[in-house]
């Protein structure tokens, strides 16, 4: 009996973060839309009890016209000022380069070599690092796509979990990843590959691991600067040790495939209460009676969009019977382009409350995976124009679940775009497959919030992830592959077979003398 208020004291503490709100830092290191998704993180933990506190470098970007409305504490890091400018202005050149789609896999290799450094330079700064050690967060959330920020969680020393802003792909953290029907997701395959695909698939596997080493690769120096002791970690054994990785995607848009048990989609965690539109689109809309509209919203890579292709897409819209709202800054228009009267150009829209409008018909969109997600909750079937690093993959998953189609911006002309947009809105197959991808988005039994705060309960009161991990985790690879396993089976077999042939040339042997003996 004196065993049993023991016990209860144990329950009660493990509970005792849940009931006062644990304290929770969160890494956003990136700007633009990974900062949009993990601001949404923070003000949904905040919301629900725990005291959150994020860090973030000054002067991040964001997303033109978005305004954050902070519940939670900032702590902002300032870092060198000649380093931010050097970072900011490769930032630029990378993504007008990426864009234009030349050498873009050097340009990521480079970019993430500075994003490193930059980094580095967070680890090296006492005064912030100091103040976040003496915090004593019960937990960290960081960018699951940042490798820099995975490893200031892993200096911090305190559990963490993982939010990866895109779909699986691009990294590895353990998950199988069967390649039959798990197409690597830079690839233009489905998850329905013949045997030339399969092939394909199986090759662009060993590359899909090569660049993950050359990204991996550009962290080696912080590593060595920052964690002295050995053995040293890697990328691939800090990701695993991630108590949780919560997906920005979601079962209505991705491929099925095989998952573990910490790893929880949240695709439309970004997903807000629907608002009424401002009367300046209402009334744009009500012009069109019922042919609706069409909204355009290319993310905020927009202004790096080369003269040619706005005049091209001005024209291919000017050739619908749907009025157009698209966000584009009048700043950025060409002076020497008309632009088509059921066009309407925004330096902001309210892209949600406009996708839940009952007039709406298309969005011609970059494949964002936050913009995909926001698409496919309200039933809106898709034109994709990805521009670069997940949205092209993103749009290969969306041309697949017949949720529209998609161009590339080397092949976009006017007519090319005007006959994909009418085929989408006239074909109503796939408004039908929009509307049926939004019943399943929308009847999970929790919601993206709920899943979030859930699980992150879940492993504040238990003390940690390590029941929901394999022990695969722990082994080294030659066990997880079974090559020790298939070695001793090839020497068993090779060791039987010499044996039998010994045995044998013994046998044949002994009958070759008894018949000597027989005939002497």
């Amino acid at each position: 009996m004196a065993g049993r208020p023991a016990r209860l004291l144990v329950c009660l503490l493990s509970w005792l973060p849940l009931l006062e709100g644990a304290k929770i830092l969160t890494l956003s290191l990136f700007g633009g839309s990974h900062y949009l998704l993990m601001d949404r993180v923070a003000q949904i933990l905040q919301d629900h009890g725990h005291d959150v506190t994020v860090l973030q470098p000054s002067g991040l970007s964001f997303t033109s016209g978005f305004e954050v409305e902070k519940r939670y504490r900032v702590v902002l890091w300032f870092p060198p000022e000649d380093y931010t400018q050097e970072y900011k202005k490769y930032i630029d050149f990378f993504l007008h380069e990426s864009l234009h789609g030349r050498d873009s896999f050097t340009y990521l290799v480079k970019f993430m070599g500075m994003h490193a450094t930059w980094c580095s330079h967070l680890l090296r700064s006492t005064d912030t690092m100091g103040l976040l050690k003496n915090e004593s967060f019960d937990l960290v959330v960081v960018d699951g796509a940042d490798g820099g920020a995975l490893l200031i969680a892993e200096r911090l020393g305190r559990p963490w979990v993982a939010v990866l802003p895109v779909t699986f792909g691009g990294l590895s953290f353990g998950l199988p990843e069967p390649v039959s029907y798990v197409p690597v997701f830079y690839s233009p395959l489905t998850d329905r590959m013949g045997f030339w695909g399969r092939v394909g698939n199986s090759l662009m596997v060993l590359f899909a691991t090569w660049v993950e080493w050359s990204i991996s690769a550009q962290f080696d120096d912080l590593i060595s600067e920052h964690f002295p002791e050995d053995p040293k970690p890697d990328l691939l054994h800090v990701r695993q040790k991630a108590e949780l990785w919560f997906v920005n995607s979601d079962f209505a848009f991705d491929f099925a495939r095989p998952l573990l048990p910490n790893t929880v989609y949240i695709g439309g965690i970004t997903d807000r209460p629907v608002k009424p539109i401002p009367p300046e689109f209402e009334k744009f809309i009500a012009s069109f009676g019922d042919a609706g509209f069409v909204l355009v919203a290319l993310g905020s890579l927009v202004s790096s969009l080369q003269p040619q292709v706005l005049k091209e897409m001005n024209r291919a819209f000017g050739q619908l019977p749907q009025g157009v709202i698209w966000k584009c800054s009048p700043a950025l228009w060409p002076k020497d382009v008309t632009l088509a009267a059921n066009v309407k150009i925004v330096d902001w829209l309210p892209q949600n409350d406009l996708l839940a409008h009952p007039s709406i018909r298309l969005f011609v969109t970059h494949g964002g995976m936050n913009s995909v997600m926001e698409s496919i909750q309200h039933g809106v079937p898709m034109v994709g124009i990805p521009l670069r690093f997940d949205q092209p993959g993103n749009m290969i998953r969306v041309e697949a679940k017949n949720l529209g189609v998609y161009i590339r911006t080397e092949q976009l002309t006017a007519e090319t775009l005007a006959l994909k947009m009418k085929q989408v809105i006239e074909d109503k197959r796939y408004k039908a497959a929009a509307v049926a991808a939004s019943v399943i988005r929308r009847s999970h039994p929790q919601t993206p919030a709920q899943r979030l705060v859930g699980w992150i309960d879940h492993i504040l009161q238990t003390g940690g992830a390590a029941h929901l991990k394999p022990h695969a985790f722990q082994q080294p690879w030659y066990e997880q592959y079974l090559l020790d396993v298939a070695l001793f089976l090839l020497v068993l077999t090779l060791g039987t077979v010499w044996l039998c042939g010994k045995l044998l040339g013994l046998a044949a042997r002994w009958l070759c003398g008894a018949r000597k003996l027989k005939k002497a």
